[in-house]
């Protein structure tokens, strides 16, 4: 007797990522958005100055190096890898910072260095359209002057940039680390409104479970929440050690005043921590709640079937009986034996379903 083939599971073929073995230092980009023009947004202000630059021509952040103002300049586009270098090989930045800038595969970190300081951290927001977006940013923090590198245009910023121009607060009076501060609270006050955003379709799927109301791509979307609280957590987790960093060293780079609002910016990074583990607990729920409800609507369906089962199985075997071919049998000679046999029948019908309903089976 011939052996029985085992069946083979195909896997999908996943095309496997090209690894780059380059030099360490190396500056190559390694995201997928492509800007034509890098594009330069220099706001040099103090307590009695503003002014605002948009620029595509790097050269023209050179000579807010050293003024007695603080600069803010934030590069939008970092596909275009030369311009990344001449900027940062003018304000003396390692070879490595340089090539994280453009990693946008780099989580969120924090190196330290005698003149600056580099941040890595990821700006998460849903567009209109609901479609979740993790950008990566970087950041560099000196003495008079804050380096911010976005992929692309569109930020968190309007607040920081409107402050700065109104004189709003206290950010005009003190010095780049309070700007670096204002930054990142931007950023962590965003990821407040992503998980509010994101709290509102946990609890749509849940209304929709619980009323029983499972759609086709109910799975999908349970599957989309999984992916999307995994990146949330993979910005959020590492960002808190980043401020932890921060509010624990002792770079000259950063004022005892400041550290009391990086405190309070910690507070806020636990706070949205938490909550990502909540929600991400529930979203595994999800799933449980999911298959449950497809349990019970099965189980209802079989309900239904045993009990039209049950009551046609006395009917199936009295119509068996007088279906029988026997030559002999006294109730097939009675006048009236058919309406008597259909009287039984109802009668017993409605007797079960009497008794279904007593129990409360139906």
């Amino acid at each position: 007797m011939a052996a029985k083939r085992k069946r083979k599971i195909r896997i999908p073929k996943v095309k496997p990522r090209k690894v780059q073995n380059s030099v360490p230092g190396t500056v190559t980009y390694t995201g997928k958005k492509r800007a034509l023009v890098t594009k330069l947004e220099i706001i040099d202000y103090s307590r009695d100055h503003y002014d605002r630059i948009d620029t595509s021509d790097v050269e023209i952040a050179f000579k807010f190096k050293g003024t007695n103002h603080v600069t803010w300049i934030n590069v939008n586009g970092l596909n275009n890898t030369e311009e990344i270098e001449r900027l940062g090989n003018y304000y003396n930045l390692h070879p490595l910072i340089q090539e994280d800038i453009v990693t946008t595969n780099q989580r969120p970190k924090i190196d330290e260095y005698e003149d600056y300081l580099f941040i890595v951290f990821k700006m998460l927001h849903y567009t209109d359209d609901g479609e979740f977006v993790n950008e990566h940013v970087s950041m560099v923090v000196g003495r008079d002057y804050v380096v911010t590198f976005q992929e692309a245009d569109g930020d968190v910023f309007d607040g920081v940039r409107d402050r700065l121009e109104n004189g709003k607060g206290r950010i005009r009076n003190a010095g780049a680390d309070y700007l670096m501060f204002a930054l990142l609270d931007a950023v962590v006050d965003n990821y407040f409104s992503v998980i509010e955003y994101l709290s509102g379709k946990i609890e749509e799927l849940e209304d929709l479970l619980f009323e029983a109301k499972i759609e086709d791509d109910i799975t999908q979307d349970i599957q989309d929440l999984k992916k999307e609280i995994l990146r949330i957590r993979r910005a959020v987790v590492p960002l808190r050690e980043v401020i932890n960093r921060l509010e624990k060293t002792d770079t000259h780079l950063i004022e005892d005043r400041t550290q009391n609002y990086i405190r309070d910016l910690y507070d806020h990074i636990i706070q949205v921590s938490e909550s990502v583990d909540i929600y991400r607990e529930m979203i595994w729920g999800l799933m449980d709640m999911y298959m449950t409800t497809i349990s019970n609507k099965m189980n209802e369906v079989m309900k239904v079937l045993t009990i039209m089962a049950s009551i046609f199985i006395p009917l199936t075997f009295m119509a068996g009986i007088y279906g029988m071919n026997f030559e002999h049998m006294p109730e097939l000679h009675f006048k009236y034996g058919y309406y008597y046999l259909w009287a039984a029948m109802i009668l017993v019908f409605i007797g079960m379903l009497y008794y279904f309903k007593r129990k409360k089976w139906l």
